[in-house]
């Protein structure tokens, strides 16, 4: 079985990935698709319903979802792809942070950034979601002092959220350790459905 590594591609690449790779398959042929978040599967869910292909299984496997499709020949159709972003309900605060220092000042930078975060903590005042894209990821990769400030914002119901281009550029796909990956659909849900955001770097 074909397996399609997904993971970290902004939308709507996961389902050119999955039309391509259904489009060489004979019918009954079946293909594995991985993807590592909610929106990217429903977006794959919707492109292989409209083309009357069948999902046979999904199955999250920690931050990461496993998608067996198998291809029913004769009812394909000319479809556009488009993205389909998930509404925000919870009009809350939007953190994207886009450097692993604040300021020009290296040294300072990091005392001053796990400051930002202590005084999260302190105080009870938590972001709705953080989104760590750029040097960011190094946040969430290698900072272990902000990596546990980290998880305990998560245990505060943060969600954490780290770019999968970002992680790939710099070769941390695989040092991940708080939150889960993301493509530039949460940044996008971010800025269009949330009362505010706020850029750091």
């Amino acid at each position: 079985m074909k397996e399609i590594n997904a993971k970290g591609l902004p939308c709507p690449q996961p389902v050119i990935k999955t039309k391509e790779a259904l489009e060489n398959l004979k019918n009954g042929e079946k293909i594995k698709v991985i993807v590592d978040n909610e929106t990217a599967l429903k977006n794959i869910q919707k492109f292989v319903n409209s083309q009357g292909h069948k999902i046979l299984s999904i199955e999250k496997l920690n931050s990461d979802f496993l998608i067996i499709i198998e291809k029913v020949e004769g009812k394909e159709k000319e479809i556009t792809i488009s993205c389909e972003l998930e509404p925000e309900k919870d009009e809350g605060l939007f953190v994207v942070i886009a450097t692993d220092t604040m300021g020009k000042d290296e040294s300072l930078g990091k005392i001053l950034m796990k400051a930002y975060f202590e005084t999260m903590l302190a105080h009870n005042l938590f972001p709705k979601k953080i989104f760590f894209i750029n040097k960011g990821v190094f946040l969430t990769t290698q900072e272990e002092e902000i990596i546990s400030i980290l998880k305990e914002l998560e245990k505060r119901g943060v969600e954490i959220f780290s770019c999968g281009t970002c992680l790939k550029y710099y070769q941390l796909e695989d040092k991940l350790k708080v939150g889960h990956r993301a493509g530039t659909d949460v940044y996008l849900e971010g800025i269009f459905y949330f009362k505010k955001t706020v850029w750091i770097g």
